[in-house]
Formats: C-alpha cells, structure tokens, sequence
C-alpha cells in the first residue's frame, strides 16, 4: 500500500508548483512554499501535479534505466505501442491500432501544433468554457480566435449547451473544436449521449474535433468515462484523441504523450506538422516511465483514486458544514476541485487576495480559465489529507474575518 499521506520534501527539484510562482506569465523562483516558513508557509494547491510519489514500478524501471548510464535519442518500439494498446483497451474498452498512435512531447504542444495545422489565421477555434486556460493560449498564440460555447450551470451542475455549440459549430469561419473529457476544471465524466451528439455536430457541420482525454483514467467512484474512441466507426474518421499516463501517474515533467488519430489522412498532417515543428522524438525516460505505468501501474492508480475521493468527501463536508458560504461543485473526474466563491460578493482580484494573501493558499483562480469562471477557485485534491485540512481551516479563518465587512 502506498503511503499519500506521507508529506514529501519537494526542495531542489525545481518543481513549478513548489518553488517557482508565476507573475505575468513568467515563472519566477520563491521560498514563500518552503517548509521552513512554518505557519507563514504557502500551501501551494494551483498546478495539476500529485503530491504523490508515484508507482514503484515506474520508480524501478527509471532506476534501472538511468544505472544504464546511457542517455541518447530514443523512440518508440512495439513494446511502447503495446503498452499504450493494452492500456487503452483493458482500461476504456477501446481497441487501437499500432499505426494510430502518434507520441508527443506533451499535449500542450500538441495543441499549439494543431491548432496550426488543422486551422487557418483569423479563423475561429470552438471551445467551451469554462476550461482549461491552455485552450485558449494555443488558439490566441497561434493568430486564431476563441469562439466559445459556454457550460451552463444547473442546479450546482455544468451541463453542455447542445443548441448553442451546434449554432457555433455552424460558422463557417469554425474549423476545429477543443473537448475537454473529462473537463478540467469543472470535474464533469461527459454522458456517452453528450460526446456522441458533439461528435455528431462536428461532423455535420465539417469542424474536426480534438478530444482531450488526459484525464481519462482519473474516473471516481461511481462514475464512468466514455472515451470518444467507444462511438460510432464513422466519428472517429473527425478526431484526434489527446492521451498521457502524465496525470493519471504524477509524469507530467517527462513530456510523454500520446496522440490517437485513426483517420490516415490527418495522421500523416499531423506527423507533417511535427516535422515542421522540430518537436519530433521522445523523452528515453518518458518511454521506460509510460511502459511501466500502462504495464504495472494500475493497482497504484486505483489505491491513488480512492484516497482522492476520500479527500474530496472530507473537504466537501468541511465546506458544507463549516465555510457555507461557498460551494463544491460535484467531483466526476480529475483531482481538482472546482469551488463556487460567488456568494462572498467579491470581486476576482479581492477574492485573489483573500485566497493568496489572507489565506496563504496558491490556488487556480477561477477567471483564468475564462469569464465563465469568475467567482471561483480550483483546488487540487491530489495532496497529504493533512495539507487539504490545513488549507481548509485557513479558508474558513479568512473567510470568517471577512464577513463582517460584508455585512
């Protein structure tokens, strides 16, 4: 059994969340993480990485790799593609071919790469807000634009607005779509009828669609996936699936991924784009580290889900009972939990400063992930039980301290 609620050391690894802030988009280096501070110490809860040492097996067969002593290019072999294979159908159900899979350094480069490819400049990239801020980075970085087609919230539920999203779809400036499945940041595990009619405008209205499905394995109890790879044959001829053991095993800094794009002819526009790109070849450890996983990994995986759910059962009774203002937004998938502040009436920069400041917790703010988000906060559940109490109490302090003004 795996130790989660062991707090780790994260000093001198250059780790983003714990050592580095981030000012104007640029990453700069801090102590205000560092254990050393004690109570004044920031508890940081923002990048979507684990707290978590991961599996033994990977730990092992990096080890073994790295005693090799030998660090040159390397590339896949058809020990790689069967692990992906075997993972993708013994986890989702969902039989892939060898030649489908296309590795990437990670899918945020992905995303600015076919976004370029798959669209032109001046022309519109369909999303849905709120979700994942580098959507829209990849879109406006690359000279395209943002169209989005809100989430609605109902009944402390986001629901995708079919009628709308069609509507959109329709636009004959609108060449591509971004899914977000499972949707990060909102924790929603899409219905099988929701990815299916997503799929089905797409292809009606000749908008190819990319769907994000790093959150895949991440599924909690008594929810399914439904990967978009389980629709009809004729849908998958419009996709390009984005998949990585990175979340679902704490391997994001390996840069290892994987596309999944059954349709020859944008496979072979996408393998041109990667060229082009100079963004070609494989982390060496991100190849032994995605085998591992995908081949042994899995026990681990399930034990992390379950001390996850746990977390989030306790923070949503700490909430409801304790902090009443706010709250929790059901959580179906991902570990990141999306909190509704709106009924504390601040505004995003005073309930920045409430969280950061007053709190000292370093979380997602909600309007970062678009307009849609204001008045919220993402937090990471993927951490000690003893951090999230610690983060919780000090919500609630500063939030007690607050009231009374607002009164």
């Amino acid at each position: 059994m795996s130790d989660f609620d062991k707090v780790l050391d994260q000093r001198g690894m250059n780790s983003l969340k714990w050592e580095f802030t981030v000012r104007n988009g640029v990453p700069e280096q801090w102590d205000q993480t560092d254990p050393e501070q004690g109570e004044d110490q920031v508890l940081s809860m923002w990048v979507a990485d684990m707290d978590f040492k991961t599996a033994d097996p990977i730990v092992n067969a990096l080890r073994k790799r790295v005693d090799r002593g030998i660090f040159g290019y390397a590339f896949i072999t058809e020990v790689y593609l069967n692990a992906v294979q075997g993972w993708m159908k013994r986890r989702h159900g969902y039989p892939i071919e060898h030649d489908w899979i296309v590795p990437t350094i990670g899918i945020v480069p992905a995303l600015s790469m076919i976004v370029r490819k798959f669209s032109s400049p001046g022309e519109k990239v369909l999303i849905q807000r709120p979700v994942y801020y580098p959507f829209s980075n990849a879109i406006k970085n690359n000279d395209r634009s943002v169209l989005c087609s809100p989430l609605k919230l109902e009944n402390n539920r986001y629901q995708m607005d079919l009628e709308d999203l069609e509507e959109k779809a329709a636009d004959p400036e609108v060449q591509l779509m971004i899914l977000c499945s499972p949707h990060n940041p909102v924790g929603r595990a899409w219905s099988f009828e929701d990815i299916q009619k997503v799929g089905e405008i797409c292809l009606k209205h000749q908008v190819l669609l990319v769907a994000d499905e790093i959150h895949g394995d991440l599924i909690m109890p008594g929810h399914q996936f439904h990967s978009y790879g389980l629709l009809d044959p004729k849908l998958l001829e419009n996709v390009i699936i984005c998949t990585a053991p990175s979340k679902s095993f704490n391997l994001a800094g390996l840069k290892s991924s994987n596309l999944i794009i059954p349709n020859s002819e944008i496979r072979k526009r996408m393998k041109e784009e990667i060229k082009a790109s100079g963004l070609f070849g494989i982390n060496p450890f991100g190849i032994v580290a995605t085998e591992a996983a995908y081949n042994e990994g899995e026990p681990w995986l399930e034990e992390a889900i379950g001390y996850i759910a746990k977390n989030f059962e306790f923070l949503d009774a700490f909430i409801t009972s304790s902090i009443p203002s706010l709250k929790v937004l059901p959580l179906e998938a991902t570990y990141l939990c999306w909190i509704d502040c709106r009924a504390l009436g601040l505004s995003d920069q005073k309930l920045d400063q409430l969280v950061m400041e007053e709190a000292q917790i370093y979380m997602d703010e909600g309007h970062i992930f678009g307009p849609e988000g204001s008045g919220f906060i993402r937090l990471n559940l993927a951490c000690p039980r003893e951090i999230i109490e610690k983060a919780l109490q000090r919500l609630k302090s500063s939030i007690e301290q607050l009231e009374p003004k607002i009164d």
